[in-house]
């Protein structure tokens, strides 16, 4: 492999069981074209470099701030201050971190170097039917670099799954069709202006590549896969309307190609990400659900019309009293 494109990534997740069929490689990208107000992993929706700071791991020896060219750390009671309008992301406090309590978030690399790292999971790909998964972040925003890394898996005969939103141009999803085989398409939200409201994003372009997936699996008879995923976030995607609405329009368009529709329960974990950026969270309080909430909105989305078997809820759930 030669000349492939280099793309920007968070990290590597090894043995994950929740991308795909089989023990897999997930290739967690960074930069999204959605921004929706619950998102779980936070540091994947900006497309540049970043620095968190983890509270627990730092013993304020004051390391950072002293290698800070610019000034922007600052040591108070409350813990590590930031002016993030004034850092540049050079990582000269990672790099002087002696607790590694500074982290860099995103690194660039070239589609034939990650290949090759990947390539060294294939003992257990074959022995438990996984491979790779490439996750946001978005991997369409990198469209090149997607398309080389998936050609060199590809071409070593690992199963390959993508993980899209797909908010993107109809021409970078036809690029990238042949070379997965799987899709795993999040489905958020039905109505137009609840979609944007929530994601700040169009629903429209989404629906259309959904339309254009589901006519390619059916116009080839391919072993293709596409699967649908909705988080269940309370107040937002998890209402009547919504669940409903969203398997009215699976049963009417979609139906024949769908192999598994997944409900995520909502979490709570990544609140301390949030923190690490200094970034607001909508849902900082809000709790997981009940399993009694989780089989009500099992029964929302039976009633919109699609298939109750191969609709799945997976997560965890509050313990009632």
């Amino acid at each position: 492999m030669t000349d492939t494109a280099a793309g920007f990534i968070l990290h590597l997740q090894r043995l994950s069981t929740e991308d795909g069929p089989g023990l897999r490689t997930t290739v967690f990208y960074k930069g999204c074209p959605l921004a929706c107000q619950w998102c779980h992993n936070p540091e994947s929706i900006s497309p540049r470099p970043q620095v968190q700071w983890i509270a627990a791991r730092c013993i304020g020896c004051a390391s950072c701030i002293e290698a800070c060219p610019v000034g922007a750390l600052k040591l108070t009671e409350s813990g590590l201050l930031r002016d993030r309008a004034i850092c540049t992301v050079c990582g000269d406090c990672v790099g002087a971190c002696p607790t590694g309590a500074m982290e860099l978030l995103g690194r660039s690399v070239a589609a034939d170097e990650l290949a090759k790292e990947l390539f060294k999971d294939r003992a257990y790909f074959k022995k438990y039917g996984g491979g790779v998964t490439l996750s946001g972040g978005e991997p369409t925003l990198q469209p090149r670099f997607t398309h080389d890394l998936l050609a060199a898996l590809k071409g070593a005969g690992l199963h390959t799954a993508l993980d899209t939103c797909a908010l993107c141009s109809p021409a970078v999803l036809a690029d990238l069709y042949p070379l997965a085989d799987l899709f795993l398409v999040d489905l958020k939200l039905i109505d137009p202006a609840e979609h944007k409201a929530w994601t700040g994003a169009p629903l429209e372009p989404i629906l259309a590549n959904l339309r254009w997936l589901a006519g390619q699996i059916r116009n080839e008879d391919s072993q293709k896969k596409l699967w649908l995923r909705t988080p269940l976030i309370p107040g937002a995607t998890c209402t009547r309307e919504n669940l409903a609405g969203i398997s009215a329009f699976l049963k009417a368009e979609l139906d024949d190609c769908i192999g598994r529709w997944e409900m995520c329960a909502f979490n709570n974990l990544c609140r301390d990400k949030y923190a690490r950026l200094d970034m607001e969270w909508r849902f900082q309080t809000a709790q997981l659900m009940t399993r009694t909430e989780l089989d009500q909105a099992l029964t929302w989305t039976v009633s919109g019309g699609f298939d109750p078997k191969r609709t799945f809820v997976t997560g965890a759930a509050k313990t009632e009293d």
